[in-house]
């Protein structure tokens, strides 16, 4: 009995985590022109593990589906600031 629950443990173990697909929605306040999204939709598609951004003007907000095994928000907030558009999850 004690062999089968060392075995159980090595293969629980051994099983990779699975990443999940996430969607949230930032608030981008700064965005003031139509060009605006264009750059936001920019920085964040070149975050690793983004696979989807709709960025929306008169909304200002970012709704991005991203895998949570590659990124996280931390890392989506930080791409819209450094290119100038500081965001924070829309609650």
């Amino acid at each position: 009995m004690k062999k089968l629950f060392v075995t159980l443990a090595l293969i629980a173990a051994a099983s990779p985590v699975w990443a999940a697909t996430r969607t949230v929605t930032l608030s981008v306040p700064g965005m003031t022109c139509a060009a605006c999204p264009i750059t936001v939709k920019h920085a964040l598609s070149k975050v690793a593990g983004v696979e989807k951004t709709d960025v929306r003007f008169e909304q200002r907000e970012a709704i991005v589906t991203f895998d949570d095994g590659k990124t996280n928000v931390q890392a989506l907030t930080r791409a819209t600031a450094d290119a100038g558009y500081p965001s924070s999850v829309k609650r």
